[in-house]
């Protein structure tokens, strides 16, 4: 029973695919060694022989021959008698290499080992998915809605790692159903009792200039770069745009013919209403094509402050805000 449960746990291994051959290799062996030190006082004159494609291991020990009146540690040593029932040819000096049987740990053993197996194999898959999601920080992944909670959403992605959605994170008019597909990207990613903890979001503006990306190949290509982005999730975004090919015209090419290119980002942020806006590095005139198409009476750069005071008659202010 136990030799068949051990197995199965290391099958379960050998199906991870996100884990190195070496690194199974490695920590299969350790597993191992760490039961022959408890069982046998040292691991050093062991073999262990592990068959990543099989599933299945071979372990054998290496004792030196010795006459029967010499015989101090059976561990490493073994009664000329003893080795002549194996092969009537060994000689006293000579080494014996025999095989040793799981049965041979004995029950508690046995159970110690597996349960140390199936941890080291929990400690790898945290690892692997707190390594995966940390390098995507910032980057668009798709998930299914799994369970929706008052708070957050659980998402789960292709490789069933649970990601989360929380409400401060979605936007207001979000609303979802289990079995649901979500686009999001990965916000932040953190490590709550040793556990993986990633976070999504769709209200970042990191959101939005990876959808830009992904829907206009210029932006892609970085033949135009988005150089700031602003947002009201689910009401209002601007966009900043410039293109370092004369020929380019960033703001139509985001846009698109009647808005072909927009409209589906457009979609997917629930109808946000995105203004998307030429960059100049006069400040003055940047600010006049943002607040476009409202007729700006005056504008006042207060420099310290980092910021700018915009003169508009009372009709063009509604204009102004959008």
């Amino acid at each position: 029973m136990e030799n068949i449960s051990l197995i199965d746990t290391f099958a379960e291994f050998k199906e991870l695919k996100n884990i190195d051959r070496v690194t199974m290799m490695s920590v299969l062996e350790d597993v191992f060694r760490s039961v022959l030190i408890k069982q046998y006082g040292t691991d050093e004159n062991f073999d262990v022989i592990i068959n990543i494609d099989k599933g299945d291991f071979e372990i054998w020990r290496n004792r030196e021959v010795v006459n029967d009146d010499e015989l101090e540690d059976p561990n490493l040593q073994i009664a000329l008698s003893e080795a002549l029932k194996i092969d009537s040819e060994y000689e006293v000096g000579e080494e014996v290499t025999d095989e040793v049987k799981l049965i041979d740990f004995g029950r508690r053993s046995i159970l110690n080992l597996r349960q140390n197996l199936a941890s080291r194999i929990l400690e790898l898959e945290k690892d692997y998915v707190y390594g995966k999601y940390k390098d995507k920080i910032g980057d668009i992944v798709t998930g299914e809605v799994y369970q929706v909670w008052k708070k957050e959403i659980l998402i789960i992605d292709d490789e069933g790692n649970e990601l989360l959605l929380p409400k401060s994170e979605q936007i207001p008019s979000d609303f979802f159903r289990k079995g649901d597909t979500v686009r999001a990207i990965v916000f932040k990613v953190e490590l709550r009792n040793n556990n993986p903890i990633i976070i999504l979001s769709r209200t970042a503006p990191e959101f939005l200039e990876r959808l830009f990306e992904l829907e206009i190949p210029e932006i892609f290509d970085g033949l135009i770069t988005i150089k700031k982005i602003v947002r009201v999730p689910g009401e209002r975004a601007k966009v900043a745009v410039e293109s370092y090919d004369e020929r380019v015209d960033p703001v139509g090419a985001c846009v698109g013919m009647k808005g072909s290119r927009i409209h589906g980002i457009v979609r997917e942020l629930r109808n946000e209403n995105i203004d998307v806006i030429n960059y100049s590095s006069n400040v003055q005139l940047f600010i006049k094509r943002a607040l476009n198409p409202a007729k700006i009476h005056n504008i006042k750069i207060v420099e310290e402050e980092k910021k700018a005071e915009v003169y508009l008659k009372p009709e063009e202010v509604s204009l102004a805000i959008g």
